[in-house]
């Protein structure tokens, strides 16, 4: 492996400008190695619904999957809809920053081949916003990602939400509270599944696309760019949810390129150590036949770009 210094975002842009054009070391490799792939969303035992892995299993997983490093990005969502109580008991979503990072070094002291990151999933939610700030400026991580996962009180995953909504409804007010919320808090690394409210949805309409929602997504997309943050590829998204199999629109990622953005994260959103690094390599060669020259994570809020 060698290395080589670049600006972060690999050329001299606005994004540049606002970051003060700074300067990362960042592996290269030469024709004919392989990708380099971190996995930048994953949850432990330190998530609420996290019980069927640990940071070691799921670090042992990533290294076995051929991935360099992955990031925990723990759920924490302080508010958490009553409406769940129907369905499950309700617990806090919140997470213990101090243990999960403790646990995290002593991995990472113990475990080689592999690194391992410490971030945070933030579910974003109005009536929360002052408790997020002061909670991200308490700690420090390795990477933010900035989700939705309740709205309106109440959870799609149960199906409540998309009540009395038709499919562009319910799809463009979610990405417009995304917006919102996320521009708003500023403070984020990347803009976690956006598409999220597709998997659960129960209609024909099982993808998001950027025809839909052009309106919606242009100033959310220019955002990013200008930003200098990351789009999520979450590959969770993309599975079967009975009988419906959500796809991702290329249209969305070339439409951010348009605006200037390059970076794209992938994350498996694992909640387990076998979906560690899942169908990293399909969606690497698939932004990079979108003309994307890198890949993204993040290390001390920082980007560090690495060839596809």
């Amino acid at each position: 492996m060698f290395y080589k210094t670049i600006p972060c975002c690999v050329r001299h842009c606005t994004i540049c400008k606002i970051r003060k054009n700074l300067v990362i070391f960042a592996p290269y490799f030469k024709d004919g190695e392989n990708m380099i792939l971190y996995d930048n969303h994953n949850h432990s035992q330190f998530s609420f619904d996290g019980g069927r892995t640990t940071v070691e299993k799921s670090a042992v997983a990533a290294r076995e999957h051929g991935l360099a490093g992955l990031c925990f990005t723990d759920h924490c969502d302080f508010h958490v809809p009553p409406m769940k109580a129907e369905f499950e008991h309700l617990v806090k979503e919140e997470f213990d920053v101090a243990s999960q990072q403790a646990e995290i070094d002593a991995v990472s002291s113990r475990l080689e081949g592999i690194r391992i990151f410490k971030g945070i999933e933030i579910g974003l939610y109005h009536s929360c916003r002052e408790r997020i700030r002061q909670h991200l400026s308490a700690w420090k991580f390795d990477q933010v990602i900035a989700s939705v996962h309740y709205i309106d009180d109440t959870d799609p995953f149960y199906g409540g939400y998309y009540r009395d909504k038709d499919w562009k409804q319910a799809y463009g007010h979610y990405l417009e509270t995304l917006y919102g919320e996320m521009t708003w808090l500023g403070d984020f690394d990347v803009m976690g599944h956006y598409d999220y409210v597709a998997r659960y949805a129960p209609y024909p309409q099982s993808s998001i696309l950027y025809r839909d929602f052009s309106d919606i997504f242009d100033p959310m997309l220019a955002y990013l760019a200008h930003e200098g943050k990351a789009v999520e590829i979450n590959t969770k998204t993309y599975q079967d949810y009975h009988g419906r199999t959500p796809v991702l629109d290329k249209d969305i990622l070339l439409r951010f390129k348009e605006f200037g953005g390059e970076f794209i994260s992938l994350g498996s959103d694992s909640h387990d150590p076998d979906r560690t690094g899942d169908k990293f390599g399909y969606y690497a060669e698939f932004v990079k036949a979108l003309g994307f020259r890198y890949l993204t994570h993040f290390e001390a809020r920082r980007p560090v770009p690495l060839p596809v």
